[in-house]
């Protein structure tokens, strides 16, 4: 089950108080996540709570339903999208579009969801570009129902809480992101000790202690106390030493 799908009981009105109206589809790679608004309020409602993840197809130049599909993990730019699931929804864009829809030769806008601007004085569900550079763009010559059936094929309504689930998505990064800085830190400790020690070896600390260290003279003199000869206390000394 994919975080942004919903499953349950829904009111007698068809939808729950929070809940946004939101239809998803699997194109010809299920692993990624297509979907679309309703209508131009449940659009409103996905460019706030959209993901970091998030990837927007619109028509260029016409109104069109907002498209979307999510990168799946490990994936951060629009270089990592396959060209089929492009065209799926580059296609499922231009077949839900009033104008787009009876046009050949249609262009098609994407971007990351992070680029999308919304503004005070905008329209509901009109939305502008941080950056058009950080646009794309793909040409959908005509319709291919083979794709656009499939697609509707697909289709399922649902009612998810996106503000729920955004949120939910941002706590599970943060235990992430503490999780790996936690290891970080235990990774650095270790390699200062190593460190540490290494240096301690070539200064040779801890080998000459000054409470245990004696002159040869003293260690002669305890070892004659034994009771040994000059020569026999000399030779243990050597043999200690060595």
């Amino acid at each position: 089950e994919h975080p942004l799908t919903f499953f349950g009981p829904l009111c007698c009105c068809g939808s729950r108080p929070g809940r946004s109206m939101v239809f998803f589809f699997t194109g010809r790679d299920p692993r990624y996540l297509m979907y679309m608004g309703a209508d131009k309020e449940e659009n409103e409602h996905l460019i706030r709570w959209g993901w970091p993840e998030d990837v927007w197809f619109h028509v260029d130049k016409h109104s069109s339903a907002h498209v979307y599909i999510r990168l799946l993990e490990g994936q951060t730019t629009l270089d990592d999208i396959p060209e089929e699931v492009i065209e799926d929804c580059a296609q499922m864009t231009k077949l839900n579009s009033i104008e787009g829809c009876k046009l050949n030769d249609v262009q098609i806008v994407y971007t990351m969801w992070s680029n999308l601007k919304k503004t005070g004085d905008m329209n509901t569900g009109q939305v502008g570009f941080h950056n058009r550079s950080g646009c794309r763009f793909t040409q959908v010559k005509r319709r291919r129902n083979e794709i656009t059936n499939l697609l509707n094929k697909t289709k399922r309504e649902e009612f998810p809480d996106l503000q729920q689930l955004r949120e939910a998505r941002d706590r599970a990064e943060i235990q992430v992101r503490k999780k790996v800085a936690a290891v970080q830190r235990l990774g650095d400790k270790a390699q200062r000790l190593e460190s540490d020690k290494e240096k301690d070896i070539k200064n040779y600390t801890g080998v000459f202690e000054d409470e245990k260290m004696q002159s040869n003279s003293v260690i002669l003199e305890k070892l004659k106390l034994t009771g040994k000869s000059d020569v026999q206390a000399c030779r243990d000394m050597e043999d200690d030493f060595m």
